[in-house]
Formats: C-alpha cells, structure tokens, sequence
C-alpha cells in the first residue's frame, strides 16, 4: 500500500505561484508514475499533469502548459507541482497519485489540498 499526503495549497492572488508537495509512505514510489489531478467545484476531476518514474517524460493539460511543472525527488518518495502565474480558473481541489503501471488507471490517491487563486 501506498500513502499518499498533498500539501501546499492555500489562497493566493491571480499571477501568484504555489508548489505543491505529495509525500508518499508505505514503499518507494520510485517506480510509480505519478500524476496530479484537480476537481473544481461542481466540475469532474481532470487531469493536470504526470510525471514516469524516472522523471524523464512529463505531460500536461493544454490549461496549463507553460506555467505548471511537475517534477519528484524520488530520494524523498515526494512529488511535486509547481504552480505559476495562476488564474481564478485553477481553483480547486488538487489531487495526487499513484500508478503502478507506465500506462493506464492510477492505483493510489492522496485525500487532496485546496488551492483557491483570487482575482
């Protein structure tokens, strides 16, 4: 089993930044591909962005390209979401997980971490 803990989020101001963390417990995500994903009020959870085990391919939602990065520490067993130049639109709900497999549904999911950008 793995566990995994979101922290970061808070309110910030439009065009401010933010970094999420997601520390994983349990055993190593080092093999894991992991994901952020987000769910705003009323909306479905969406995609944001993954990141291979290796931290050799990243992959991102259109909305956010160019100014979200993921990255991990794998040394750490944490991920992380930087957030740049944030829009009232990325408010919501943001969630971490965890795949085992290089492709396919995610097998773990942190309990999330509100991030709410004021305009």
């Amino acid at each position: 089993q793995v566990q995994l803990v979101e922290s970061g989020g808070g309110l910030v101001q439009a065009g401010g930044s933010l970094r999420l963390s997601c520390a994983a417990s349990g055993r190593t995500i080092s093999y894991y591909r992991m994901g952020w994903f987000r769910q705003a009020p009323g909306k479905e959870r969406e995609f944001v962005a993954a990141i291979s085990w290796s931290g050799s391919n990243t992959y991102y939602t259109d909305s956010v390209k160019g100014r979200f990065t993921i990255s991990r520490d794998n040394a750490k067993n944490t991920v992380y979401l930087q957030m740049n130049s944030l829009k009232p639109e990325d408010t919501a709900v943001y969630y971490c997980a965890a795949a085992r497999t290089i492709a396919g549904h995610y097998d773990y999911w942190g309990q999330g971490t509100q991030v709410t950008v004021s305009s």
